[in-house]
């Protein structure tokens, strides 16, 4: 009967520990795939496991998939993301190897997560780094030969990177992968040559810039100088205008009795001391020396008087 008692025992123990060891958990945030590797049922279940914990026997296995929102980065910097080099090289359209990275940013839709695992047979970062990957790639090189390299380097960079975002998207939907968003790294990595071209051509366009606007101070600048002549001369020439008017308007006033009149004004009573005697002779007087001998004269005469009388 002891040993009866012991054998049970020992076999709740083995039974306990079998069931302790094949239970998972199904975090939160989470879905399960459980798969089957072997017996009839061999596959995949239909079945997604919510969050919880459910016992997963020795021929079984569990593949836990995020509902939330990933974001990753596909670098060649061994400290972000894998260890290993994720960076893409893509061809322009004129065959030149551009290098970049690239981060992405998607979740999964939950109803498809089932036949996702069917498909690919992997789990979430196997399909992230493998799958995933190659869409991005495949669409960035299918793109890039529409570009020059110094389009997608410059003015039609995001252009491009909305582009690749476009056709991934249209490409893993299908699959139960939804593309949130994708973005360039930093910047596009150039061979040194190319780089070199297009630093020369920046310089000269930049060059070219400088001198137009150069051009267009000194155009401005000569052209506010004739302006200002122009104004210049414009009020000279109304000035003018305007005393001639003045002039003719004063001739046209003036009669001969305005003129007495205004010498009578402007006479202070003092003869002048040198009168014309008229262009038949030409005759200047000095009427200083008649009025001095007016004055002189006349105390004579009036001596005569006196004498007379």
């Amino acid at each position: 009967m002891r040993k009866y008692t012991s054998l049970m025992l020992v076999a709740f123990v083995v039974m306990s520990m079998a069931f302790s060891t094949g239970c998972t958990k199904v975090a939160a945030g989470y879905v399960g795939v459980k798969v089957y590797l072997t017996g009839g049922s061999k596959g995949v279940s239909n079945e997604v496991l919510t969050p919880g914990r459910y016992y997963i026997g020795v021929n079984e296995e569990l593949y836990p998939f995020p509902t939330f929102q990933q974001n990753y980065s596909w670098t060649a910097n061994p400290s972000e993301g894998s260890p290993t080099n994720e960076s893409f090289n893509i061809q322009t359209a004129e065959g030149q190897v551009v290098n970049c990275d690239i981060a992405i940013t998607y979740h999964y839709d939950v109803a498809k997560i089932s036949d996702l695992f069917q498909k690919f047979r992997e789990g979430n970062d196997e399909i992230r780094d493998k799958q995933l990957h190659n869409f991005v790639r495949n669409a960035m090189n299918m793109e890039a030969t529409k570009y020059q390299v110094s389009e997608i380097y410059g003015p039609k960079k995001v252009e491009f990177i909305t582009a690749v975002t476009k056709d991934v998207r249209a490409q893993v939907a299908p699959e139960g992968i939804v593309v949130d968003d994708l973005s360039l790294i930093g910047a596009f990595r150039l061979p040194e040559s190319v780089t070199a071209a297009l630093n020369a051509k920046n310089a000269a366009v930049q060059k070219a810039q400088q001198i137009e606007n150069e051009v267009a101070q000194s155009k401005a600048e000569a052209e506010k100088a004739v302006a200002v002549a122009n104004g210049e001369a414009q009020a000279v020439l109304i000035r003018a205008k305007a005393q001639a008017m003045a002039n003719r308007e004063l001739s046209a006033s003036l009669t001969r009795e305005l003129i007495e009149s205004k010498k009578v004004e402007k006479w202070d009573g003092v003869y002048p001391l040198m009168v014309s005697g008229g262009q038949a002779g030409n005759i200047l007087i000095n009427t200083d020396s008649l009025i001095s001998h007016g004055h002189k004269a006349a105390p004579a005469a009036a001596k005569a008087e006196d004498k007379d009388e």
